[in-house]
C-alpha cells in the first residue's frame, strides 16, 4: 500500500522549500565503510550500486528546520481527477458523495450498529447467547410496546450481510497434481483435489487505500530524510527506504508512469494464511487483511517423505500465491486511477513489497534447503563468513549452468521449484524477505539460543544438584522482580513448557540481572549486547549513528558469545536465525525502521482471522464459517470508517439520543400541539416542556484508550511531544489522610510538614538561588488546611517504538496505595526530570512514590508527590549490564531522603531490579518486597523501548 507511517505521528506542518545543497547521499559512502568482520562492507557495496543518485525535490519537513527530505521526482504522487487527468497543485478533492449524518444503512440507527459491533466483533457472542440476550431485552421493552434492535441472531447476521461496504467476496479455485506418474501409480495425494480460497487482492488494496482513517497518514512519494545537522540520513517510515527508491527508479523508466504513486503490497504468511499489509504495526486499525487460505496437502505416512510429494507441496504453495496475486499484475506496469482516503484520485503502480515470514517459510519462499540462508550465499558450514547477497539472477545463472543434482549438493537450491515471484515484475524473493524480530531475535537468538545455552553451561559446569539449585535461584530472582506497567510477571520463574512470543519478550526485560553472579562475566556481556542490538533495531527512527551502534553491538556480540564455544556448550555458531543479524543493517537501509515488518503482526492477524473465528464456529466445515466471519468483520470495520468519516460516531448512543430531545421539542404544530412523535419521544418532549431536567449533549469523547495491562493503555490521541502527568480522577475518602500531620503519621515521615513548607517556598520563589533545604523554616509558608490524597496518577507520553496509539502515544498509571487489591502495598518508582538539557540519566533522577496528594494555597491548586530519592552510583552505567545503578538515598543523620515535588517534575514510571550478587534468595521473598529488601538496584532500561531511549 502507499504505506501509512509506521509510527503514525507525521507532523501536520507544511514543509518549507530548502535551498538546494549537494546531495547528502554521498555521506553514506563514508558511513558504510564501517565494517563488521569484513562482511557488511561487501553487502553495502552491492547496495550502493543499486541506488544511483537521481534528481530530487528537496523540502524541509516537520517542526522547525531540523529535517529535510529529498523526494523522488519521477514517481512523485500527483493527484488527478477520476479520469486520470493530473490536477494543479493545491486543487481540492471532489466533494464526498454521501455526507448525510442520519443515514445508518443497513442499520436503522446508531444503537443498532453499536449493538451489532459489540455483540459480533468485540464480545464475539455465540448465536445462542445472542438470542438469549435479545429475548431478555425484549421482555423489558414489552410494556412500552417496543422491541430490541434485532429479533434474534439471524436478524443481526442478515443486517450485517446486507452492507455493501467492505464487501470483497471470497473465491475458490481447485488444484490437482498434473505431473508425471507411472501407469499403475495411484498414490492418494496424486488423485486429491485441493481447494484454495482467496479474495481479490486488488480490491482489498483499493479498500485500504480508500480508508479515510489513513487520509493524513499516507506517504505518496519515495523520499530520503536527512538531519540538517551534518546532513546525516535517517530511516523511519517504509517509504524512506532504499528499496522503494530503487523500485521508483526502475518504474520511472517508463514515461507513462511519471507522476504516479508507488503502492508496495507488503505480504506475509502464517501457516496457511496469506495477508497483505500497509507496513503499519497497528493491526487494530485494519492495517492487515487476509487474502487467502492455502491448501496444505496431506498423505499417508508411507508417502509423506517421498521427494516428489514434498516438491508438490512446496510448488503448490508458490503456484497458489501466483494465482492469488495475479489480479495485481496489470497494475504493476500500467498506472490505475484509484480513490484514496483523502478523497483525491491518484495514479497507482503496484509492486510486491517485503515478505514477512518466519525462517521455515523463508526457506520455502526462497526454494532453498533448511539451515541455509535465504538472504546471502554463505555456506551452511560457516554462515557468518563473508558472502554476497543472494538474488534471483544468481539462482537463474546457476540453474542454467549446473545440473540440478549439483545445485542441491553444492548450493542447497531446489532447482525443480519455481518461486511465485518469477511471475511478477521487479520481484526478487531473496531481497523481499524481511527481517523477523520476533523469531530471529526474541525467540531465536535470545530464548532458544542464549537462555538454553546458560542452562547447558550450568549443567556442564556444576553437578546436577548444584546446577538445579542455581536455576531455581534464577527463577526466584525473576519472580522477585517488582511489578511494572506492561511487564508480564513470572510467579514461578521461567520454568514452563509452552512459550509464546510475549513470554520471550517479557523474559528479555528481566533476565540479565537474574543470571549475574551465577555465570561468567562474558555471558552477562553477551546478553547485554544482544539486548542492545534488539532494542536498537526496533527503534522508531534509525539514524546513521544508530547504524554504527547496531554494527558495534553485533561485533561485540560475536566476540562475547565465544564464551559458549570455549566452554564447550556449543560447537559452532552457524545458526540461520542468529546469522540473520548480519543482514539487519542492510535491511534497515532497504526497508527503513523495522517495527512495521515483523511476524508478530501477521501472527496477531492469524489469531483474529483464524483462531478466534474457529473457536466461535461449530467445528463442522469450519473453513466456510471462518470465511463468513471474516467477511462480516470486514463489513463492520468498513461501516465504522464510513460513519466516522461522516461525524456520526461522536459521543455515545445515549448522548446522541439526548442531543435529539431539544430538536424534538421544537416540533410543534401551528395549533400549539405536539407534532406526531413516537411514545418515547413524546414523553421526553413533554418532560422538557414541563421544564424538567434533560441531560445536555455529551462533549466529544477523549481519545480512546485501549487497555493492554492494568497499568498501561494504548492512547489513540494525537501526537504530543510534551509529557502530561495528572492525578487520578477520584480522591481517596476518610480511609486516607485528610491533613499533612495525618499523612506524616501514615507515611511515618515526621518532618513531612517541613518538607511541604520548603516545597511551597520553592513554588512561590522559583528564582531564589538557594537550595530549599538551606532556607530557614521561618521564611517558608505554613499550610494547615485540608489535603486530598490519591492512589495513582497517569503519565501520557510519546513512545512510538513501543506498542502505542495512532499518534505514538501511550498512557501508563503510576500507583501509590497502601493496599493493592486488598493485599500488599504498591508504590511505584518514577523518573524525575532535573535537567532536560542533559542527555539520558544525567538529566534524570529516580525516586519512589510514597503518596500523591493535592491542596489549595492562596487560590492555586498544587498537585504534589511525596518521594523517597534514590542516589545514582557513579557517573555512568554499569559496564557489564549497560544499566545505571542506584541505591536508596539518605538525608541528614543517615535518615531516608524524602522530598515533596510538583507532579509536573515526573517524567514517567521507572522500573528497578535488584543487584542480586552471588547470594541465593530466600523462597519467602515476594515481588512486593523487592523495593524494600535490597541495598542496590539497576535502573531497568530494558523495561520497554521508551525506557531504553531515555535511561542511557
Amino acid at each position: 500500500m502507499p504505506v501509512p507511517p509506521q509510527d503514525n505521528h507525521r507532523e501536520s506542518l507544511e514543509p518549507v522549500p530548502r535551498t538546494p545543497s549537494p546531495h547528502p547521499s554521498r555521506n553514506e559512502d563514508n558511513e558504510r565503510d564501517v565494517d563488521v568482520d569484513g562482511y557488511q562492507g561487501d553487502m553495502d557495496e552491492h547496495l550502493r550500486q543499486q541506488s544511483p543518485h537521481a534528481d530530487v525535490d528537496t523540502e524541509f519537513f516537520g517542526r522547525g528546520d531540523h529535517l529535510y527530505r529529498n523526494y523522488h521526482t519521477g514517481l512523485n504522487g500527483r493527484p488527478c481527477d477520476v479520469n486520470g487527468v493530473f490536477l494543479p497543485p493545491g486543487a481540492p478533492p471532489p466533494p464526498p458523495e454521501n455526507l448525510a449524518t442520519n443515514d445508518w444503512t443497513p442499520f436503522r440507527n446508531c444503537t443498532e450498529f453499536e449493538t451489532a459491533e459489540f455483540l459480533y466483533k468485540h464480545n464475539q457472542m455465540p448465536a445462542g447467547q445472542i438470542d438469549r440476550l435479545l429475548d431478555l431485552w425484549a421482555s423489558t421493552l414489552a410494556k412500552h410496546n417496543d422491541n430490541p434492535p434485532f429479533a434474534d441472531h439471524r436478524d443481526l447476521y442478515h443486517v450485517i450481510d446486507s452492507s455493501p461496504f467492505g464487501d470483497v467476496p471470497w473465491q475458490c479455485f481447485m488444484v490437482t497434481y498434473d505431473g508425471e506418474r507411472l501407469a499403475d501409480e495411484h498414490k492418494p495425494w496424486m488423485d486429491g483435489k485441493y481447494e484454495v480460497w482467496f479474495r481479490d487482492p486488488r480490491e482489498v488494496a483499493r479498500n485500504m487505500l480508500a480508508n479515510s482513517t489513513y487520509a493524513n497518514e499516507m506517504d505518496y512519494c519515495p523520499y530520503r530524510e536527512y538531519s540538517t545537522e551534518g546532513d546525516k540520513r535517517q530511516w523511519k517510515d517504509f517509504m524512506s527506504g532504499d528499496w522503494v527508491w530503487d523500485q521508483a527508479d526502475e518504474i520511472a523508466k517508463d514515461l507513462s508512469t511519471l507522476g504516479s504513486t508507488f503502492v508496495p503490497v507488503i505480504l506475509g504468511s502464517d501457516k496457511t494464511t496469506v495477508s497483505v499489509g500497509t507496513g503499519n504495526n497497528e493491526a487494530h486499525r485494519d492495517g492487515v487483511a487476509v487474502i487467502g487460505f492455502l491448501a496444505m496437502p496431506k498423505t499417508t505416512q508411507e508417502h509423506a517423505e517421498e521427494p516428489l510429494f514434498r516438491r508438490f507441496r512446496r510448488q503448490l504453495f508458490h503456484s497458489s500465491l501466483s494465482k492469488i496475486l495475479d489480479p495485481l499484475k496489470p497494475g504493476m506496469t500500467t498506472p490505475e486511477v484509484t480513490c484514496f482516503g483523502d478523497g483525491h484520485y491518484w495514479h497507482v503502480i503496484y509492486g510486491l513489497g517485503p515478505y514477512i515470514a518466519d525462517y521455515e517459510e523463508q526457506v520455502l519462499l526462497a526454494c532453498i534447503v533448511r539451515n541455509w540462508c535465504p538472504k546471502c550465499v554463505a555456506n551452511r558450514e560457516d554462515l557468518d563468513e563473508d558472502a554476497l547477497p543472494h538474488s534471483h539472477e544468481y539462482t537463474e545463472a546457476l540453474v542454467e549452468e549446473a545440473p540440478s543434482g549439483d545445485l542441491w549438493e553444492d548450493f542447497r537450491i531446489v532447482a525443480q521449484l519455481v518461486p511465485f515471484t518469477n511471475d511478477f515484475p521487479r520481484a526478487d524473493i531473496h531481497q523481499m524477505i524481511s527481517p523477523d524480530i520476533l523469531h530471529q531475535l526474541i525467540k531465536g537468538a535470545f530464548k532458544d539460543h542464549l537462555v538454553t545455552w546458560v542452562e547447558k553451561y550450568l549443567r556442564q559446569t556444576h553437578n546436577k544438584r548444584k546446577a538445579q539449585k542455581i536455576m531455581d535461584d534464577i527463577d526466584r530472582r525473576i519472580a522477585a522482580v517488582a511489578s511494572f506497567s506492561g511487564l508480564r510477571r513470572f510467579p514461578q520463574g521461567r520454568g514452563f513448557k509452552q512459550w509464546t512470543g510475549d513470554d520471550s519478550k517479557a523474559l528479555m526485560k528481566v533476565y540479565l540481572p537474574a543470571i549475574e553472579g551465577h555465570v561468567p562475566q562474558d555471558v552477562v556481556c553477551t546478553f547485554r549486547v544482544l539486548l542492545d542490538f534488539c532494542y536498537l533495531v526496533r527503534c522508531n527512527i534509525i539514524t546513521e549513528d544508530s547504524l554504527l551502534q547496531i554494527k558495534d553491538a553485533l561485533s561485540r556480540f560475536h566476540r562475547y558469545r565465544e564464551i559458549f564455544r570455549t566452554t564447550g556448550v556449543i560447537l559452532h555458531f552457524s545458526l540461520p536465525r542468529q546469522h540473520s543479524l548480519m543482514h539487519y543493517v542492510r535491511n534497515i537501509r532497504l526497508f527503513a525502521a523495522l517495527n512495521g515488518l515483523c511476524s508478530s503482526i501477521t501472527e496477531n492477524k492469524h489469531i483474529k482471522a483464524v483462531k478466534e473465528p474457529w473457536r466461535r464456529s461449530s467445528r463442522f466445515n469450519a473453513l466456510g464459517q471462518i470465511l463468513l466471519t471474516n467477511q462480516r468483520l470486514d463489513k463492520l470495520s468498513a461501516l465504522r470508517v464510513d460513519f466516522t468519516r461522516r461525524g456520526m460516531l461522536t459521543g455515545t448512543c445515549l448522548s446522541a439520543v439526548n442531543a435529539l430531545v431539544p430538536a424534538q421539542i421544537d416540533q410543534v404544530d401551528e395549533d400549539g400541539g405536539a407534532a406526531a412523535l413516537a411514545p418515547a419521544q413524546a414523553a421526553a418532549a413533554a418532560a422538557a416542556a414541563a421544564d424538567m431536567h434533560v441531560p445536555a449533549p455529551a462533549a466529544p469523547p477523549p481519545p480512546p484508550l485501549i487497555n493492554i495491562d492494568v497499568d498501561l493503555d494504548i492512547d489513540d490521541g494525537p501526537t504530543v511531544l510534551q509529557v502530561f502527568v495528572t492525578l487520578a480522577k477520584t480522591r481517596q475518602g476518610k480511609n486516607r489522610a485528610q491533613t499533612i500531620p495525618e499523612l506524616a503519621k501514615e507515611l511515618d515521615i515526621p518532618h513531612l510538614s517541613d518538607l511541604l513548607r520548603r516545597f511551597l517556598f520553592q513554588q512561590m520563589h522559583p528564582d531564589d538561588p538557594r537550595d530549599p533545604s538551606n532556607v530557614p523554616l521561618s521564611e517558608c509558608p505554613l499550610y494547615l488546611s485540608k489535603i486530598a490524597v490519591f492512589n495513582s496518577a497517569s503519565s501520557r507520553f510519546y513512545a512510538p517504538s513501543d506498542l502505542s496509539g495512532i499518534g505514538g502515544m501511550r498512557t501508563e498509571h503510576i500507583r501509590s496505595c497502601p493496599s493493592w487489591r486488598g493485599g500488599h502495598s504498591h508504590n511505584d518508582c518514577v523518573f524525575v526530570n532535573t535537567d532536560s538539557s542533559l542527555p539520558g540519566m544525567q538529566g534524570l533522577e529516580v525516586a519512589r512514590v510514597c503518596a500523591f496528594f493535592s491542596f489549595q494555597y492562596r487560590g492555586e491548586v498544587y498537585p504534589c508527590v511525596v518521594v523517597r530519592w534514590f542516589d545514582k552510583i557513579g557517573d555512568a552505567a554499569d559496564e557489564d549490564t549497560g544499566m545505571w545503578m542506584v541505591r536508596p538515598g539518605e538525608g541528614a543523620n543517615n535518615t531516608a531522603g524524602y522530598a515533596i515535588i510538583h507532579i509536573d517534575a515526573i517524567y514517567r514510571a521507572a522500573h528497578l531490579i535488584p543487584v542480586y550478587g552471588t547470594e541465593f534468595l530466600p523462597p519467602e521473598l515476594k515481588f512486593y518486597h523487592s523495593y524494600d529488601a535490597f541495598r542496590t538496584y539497576y535502573v531497568n532500561k530494558y523495561a520497554d523501548h521508551h525506557a531504553f531511549e531515555i535511561a542511557f
